[in-house]
């Protein structure tokens, strides 16, 4: 006699499932990319044409550790912006951060390559970075275009404020991240100029501070681990 088996119907998937269902995917997609060169940028590297400065072993591992940090800073802009893309309550603002999201892409590539030039690893805190950024930028998504625009504008004061400070903190000779870092702060201006050019508000001083000190905190342990 047949074995009758009894199979429950599924339940419609909600929002919280698919939100759920992206950041698993996402944060696989990451662990595996973390292991291996990032797949090709969309345009080439400002630092392509150059040769490989002659460092000192703390010069080399100084410049290691601040491309760490901004690698790690493209980890959490990726999550950030896919984040946002994925709740945004408009199409047009969806595209809009679909096209800065590419951009950041760019910049991980660049970034990578950098890091295997200077045999360094990325952070070992990156899966824990992007699932935090993605979440948070869905959070802000969900508060409404406005909200998400404006703490992308915001974000994006606190990473040009650091890479100018790389800028300065980099060794002389090291033109190669000079030239990275320099590309990736004429695309975080923008961004954040057109975040509020569509819309975004501008987010008061205390909220601001707060995220300073998260991005500080971020950049102190990813500079070693």
């Amino acid at each position: 006699m047949a074995e009758i088996t009894h199979t429950r119907p599924r339940r419609p998937l909600t929002g919280i499932d698919r939100l759920l269902s992206q950041v698993d995917k996402r944060l696989r997609r990451l662990a595996g990319e973390a292991m291996s060169l990032p797949k090709a940028a969309s345009r080439p590297s400002p630092a392509v044409n150059h040769d490989e400065p002659t460092l000192s072993p703390s010069e080399r591992g100084h410049a290691a550790g601040l491309m760490r940090i901004n690698h790690s800073g493209e980890v959490c802009a990726q999550a950030l912006y896919q984040g946002q893309a994925l709740a945004a309550r408009s199409d047009k603002t969806r595209e809009k951060l679909l096209v800065a999201a590419q951009e950041e892409a760019d910049h991980l590539a660049w970034c990578k390559a950098r890091l295997t030039e200077l045999d360094a690893e990325p952070s070992r805190l990156n899966p824990l970075f992007y699932v935090t950024s993605f979440l948070l930028g869905a959070t802000t998504a969900m508060a409404g275009d406005k909200v998400s625009l404006g703490f992308v504008h915001a974000t994006e004061e606190r990473v040009a404020s650091h890479l100018r400070s790389h800028l300065k903190a980099l060794p002389g000779e090291d033109r190669k991240s000079q030239l990275i870092l320099q590309q990736m702060l004429n695309d975080e201006e923008r961004h954040g100029a057109e975040a509020l050019e569509h819309g975004g508000e501008e987010f008061p001083r205390p909220v601001k501070d707060l995220m300073t000190l998260a991005s500080q905190l971020m950049t102190r342990t990813t500079y070693w681990i």
